[in-house]
């Protein structure tokens, strides 16, 4: 059962689940070390000892053994909260997740050395740490369980209680001891729930006299509760103790003969009172899912052709009332088919709170790393997005974090001089916008000097000397994520390496995303991006070109205008636009498809799209008008195009290719106009 892949990645999951848990509460243990979080750690660090045991994993068991003594201590006042203590609980989880890495691809063959961690929780266990290996050698004694009773400690670990052997000593003058270890077993069973005595309470009569007995305890308590409950109510008791019940006892049993089968009825039955009592979720693997977002997508796009003949017949058989039948069947398949749609679409979304639980570590190392003080704030976790965008997003988000640290917030000393609060704030934020996903990263830092990003820019041959000085502000932001762009004077693990805000950009055009900047001297950055909730299924916008008709994608249309031919301007054989005081290149697809220019109109409809922080306008013929589109990726025969992100099936049956935006900007190399040019 314990070998068996549904087991094991069972496992991996909660390992998952759980190092997160732990995380955040270490975290949470450096701002208030209360009680509650100090128990919290401890039970997680409790249930991977068992779970890890339970498969075999002998080196997360060790490590985990040994962070729930040291945890055990602090819990007791015996050892102090302090950041050397934090920094070392910061190695365990990072070992942790390296060993369940390892265990992942490796299984047990783990090649990761964990003494000198072990040694490093070692310092914090005191002198009598002998005298308790003596004690628990002697508590935790191999109970002779059954088949029943080991489900029952292993389902008790996994739903995060405790399972201690606690030994009694009963005083000597004691006169009816068999009756008083009656008496504290009826009292443990009040506590939890005693699954086994040794001596075994059912074979002892009331005239033996018994001074020492161990129970096995199932609870909710925790060592020190359970310590003062037993003497605090129990009488003619000399001592009480208690140890965490080691399950790889349990392994040992099952090895030797005592083996969990399929068949076992009491199995059946206490998997049913789980599956009844947990939440009613289920993993899918995300092809499955995958899978099921295609053929929604054949049925949109059927659904759409349906449509249009609907539309087509209308006129025709409008007076016969079997049309109006097949009019109503139609509109009940739309209906289903975009409640469906929408259904799969919430199916993929998850809350981008797994993407924002790995900020607070990230910002207090860095703090640490750079001598700031930095405060995090973080909203919007319950923010859905699609689970494959998430995924890309974390380099993006983890590169703003870094610059904001780094390059934004300033040293205590510095922001005191400029009359600011010692402590720094990075401020992250998540919402949805219409049908866009916003992410917002922001500091309270000294901002993005303009002058300094103009001669770094020159330095290292990024502009000439010529278009710096035809630069606007918006354009010399926009340096900021050139290739190789990096005002670091020096480099490091965090930040200077010159690869950081290209690579923000290039993984968010990939999305089919935007990123804006905005920023005020010794104010701050702001940085905002702006992505699809998902890629599967779009909100895209139909234009044609020529005969041909095109998609794309709305979270890239900034706005449309309808200009006169004669308000087209060339600058450097570039053609140039005005709008609203701004210098907007054109780009003609005409051009680069080798078809005629369409000028037999003299207004002329331009597409203005944005990219990053370039705007440019794209001429079209005609807009046909907005329209969902189900994204199709080029199969390998046809490979990579240049301006083309994928295809879609209109309504008729005709394929339209998806346009790059990133892609149309690449390409074409249009070149750059400004508005000095005009001045």
């Amino acid at each position: 059962m314990y070998d068996s892949p549904e087991f094991i990645r069972a496992f991996l999951d909660e390992v998952d689940e759980q190092l997160e848990l732990f995380e955040k509460n270490i975290l949470n243990l450096e701002r208030d070390p209360n009680d509650e979080i100090i128990r919290a750690l401890f039970r997680i660090a409790h249930t991977l000892k068992g779970s890890s045991a339970a498969v075999g994993f002998e080196k997360m068991k060790t490590l985990t053994h040994k962070m729930e003594d040291v945890l055990d201590r602090i819990r007791t006042g015996k050892i102090k909260v302090t950041k050397p203590l934090i920094d070392v609980l910061f190695r365990c989880l990072d070992e942790l997740k390296t060993l369940k890495e390892e265990f992942s691809s490796k299984g047990n063959n783990i090649k990761t050395d964990i003494t000198l961690t072990l040694s490093e929780l070692h310092k914090y266990i005191s002198g009598d740490q002998l005298l308790k290996k003596t004690v628990g050698a002697e508590i935790n004694k191999e109970f002779k369980l059954d088949l029943e009773q080991q489900i029952q400690i292993q389902q008790a670990v996994a739903s995060g209680l405790n399972v201690f052997v606690c030994e009694v000593k009963i005083k000597k003058d004691c006169v009816m001891k068999a009756v008083r270890a009656f008496l504290i077993l009826n009292f443990l069973n009040q506590l939890g729930t005693v699954i086994k005595s040794e001596p075994d309470m059912t074979d002892m009569n009331d005239n033996i006299d018994v001074e020492s007995i161990s129970y096995l305890l199932i609870t909710e308590f925790d060592k020190e509760q359970l310590k003062v409950k037993v003497l605090d109510r129990m009488l003619e008791i000399e001592s009480f103790n208690a140890d965490l019940f080691d399950l790889s006892l349990i392994q040992s049993q099952s090895d030797n003969g005592c083996n969990v089968t399929k068949d076992s009825g009491y199995e059946k039955q206490n998997t049913n009172e789980i599956r009844n009592k947990t939440n009613q979720t289920v993993r899918v693997d995300i092809g499955r899912l995958e899978k099921m977002m295609e053929m929604v997508g054949e049925l949109v796009i059927e659904k759409s052709r349906i449509s249009q003949i609907v539309s087509l017949l209308h006129e025709r058989y409008s007076s016969d009332n079997s049309f109006e039948d097949l009019e109503e069947i139609s509109n009940q398949i739309s209906r289903i088919t975009n409640e469906l749609q929408e259904l799969v679409l919430k199916v993929r979304m998850l809350p981008i709170k797994q993407l924002f639980s790995r900020i607070p570590r990230l910002v207090r190392d860095l703090a640490d790393s750079l001598h700031k003080e930095i405060e995090l704030v973080i909203e919007g976790e319950d923010t859905e997005l699609d689970k494959t965008i998430i995924e890309d997003l974390a380099d993006p988000l983890v590169h703003l974090i870094r610059n904001a640290a780094d390059h934004g917030i300033e040293a205590p000393d510095e922001r005191l001089k400029a009359g600011k609060n010692p402590k720094g704030t990075i401020r992250v934020n998540a919402y949805h916008q219409e049908n866009q996903f916003i992410l917002v990263v922001q500091d309270d830092g000294r901002g993005i000097n303009l002058n300094k990003v103009k001669e770094v820019a020159l330095k290292k041959g990024i502009i000439s000397r010529q278009e710096s000085d035809l630069l606007n502000d918006k354009e010399v932001l926009e340096l900021i994520f050139k290739p190789g762009f990096s005002t670091s004077q020096s480099i490091s693990d965090i930040s200077g390496r010159g690869v950081g805000m290209d690579i923000v950009r290039n993984n968010i055009n990939k999305l089919n995303g935007v990123i804006e900047v905005e920023t005020k001297e010794w104010e701050g950055t702001k940085f905002i991006i702006k992505l699809p909730l998902t890629l599967a299924i779009l909100n895209g916008l139909l234009i044609r070109i020529n005969n041909e008709i095109y998609a794309i994608p709305v979270s890239n249309v900034i706005e449309i205008v309808r200009l006169n031919e004669k308000e087209i301007k060339k600058i450097k054989n570039q053609d140039v636009v005005i709008i609203r005081e701004r210098t907007i290149s054109l780009i003609w697809l005409h051009d680069y498809f080798k078809v005629r220019r369409n000028i037999r109109n003299k207004n002329i409809v331009i597409v203005i799209l944005g990219i990053a922080e370039k705007r440019f306008g794209l001429v079209v013929d005609e807009l046909i008008g907005n329209q969902e589109i189900v994204v199709k990726n080029f199969g390998s025969y046809i490979g990579k195009l240049d301006i083309f992100s994928g295809a879609t099936i209109l309504g008729d049956g005709n394929v339209a290719c998806i346009l790059d935006v990133a892609g149309i900007v690449k390409t074409t190399a249009f070149k750059k106009s400004y508005d000095k040019e005009f001045a």
